[in-house]
């Protein structure tokens, strides 16, 4: 079932709070993709702009894996749509995606994402790739703020391509 606003707890712990907010970003940011069809996903709103929603979901996949995995696990981990000659890559080389593919990857990174966070506590540390000491509580409030800008540019593009707006 979907996470909903309406689903996040108003008087929790801290924990339970950050990750409700996330899970609920996470789940708005799919809502705005629904029902689309993936030359929709791949259109580029806002000229000249090469934001879409697949390259957003693709972006995102990449920063789930970079945080959670790369800066709290400490796992040696490229990302999967950039590269240091094609920093863009994840916005830029949507031509050719195909959806499934990159929201399978996304699902697959959140959930990867859950572990990490479930084996952990708020005050675990990892580096990332400047060197600096991060805390989980950092890196969820970080990814908050992270799907919330996110989600504003997809509430724009799917306005942009068939008027849908709220959810």
């Amino acid at each position: 079932m979907p996470v909903i606003y309406s689903d996040i707890p108003r008087n929790a712990d801290e924990r339970t709070t950050l990750i409700a907010f996330l899970e609920w970003q996470r789940a708005t940011l799919e809502r705005k993709c629904e029902g689309l069809a993936v030359d929709k996903l791949r259109q580029r709103a806002a000229p000249p702009s090469t934001l879409s929603l697949l390259g957003l979901v693709r972006h995102l996949t990449d920063v789930e894996r970079g945080w959670f995995r790369r800066t709290l696990a400490q796992e040696e981990m490229p990302d999967l749509y950039s590269t240091e000659a094609d920093p863009d890559g994840d916005f830029d080389n949507v031509d050719r995606a195909a959806a499934d593919d990159t929201f399978a990857a996304w699902r697959a990174a959140c959930d990867q994402s859950r572990q990490a966070v479930g084996s952990r506590q708020l005050d675990d540390t990892g580096r990332n790739r400047q060197g600096q000491i991060v805390s989980l509580r950092w890196i969820l409030v970080h990814m908050v703020e992270e799907y919330s800008r996110h989600n504003g540019h997809a509430d724009l593009l799917r306005e942009r391509i068939d008027g849908a707006v709220g959810y």
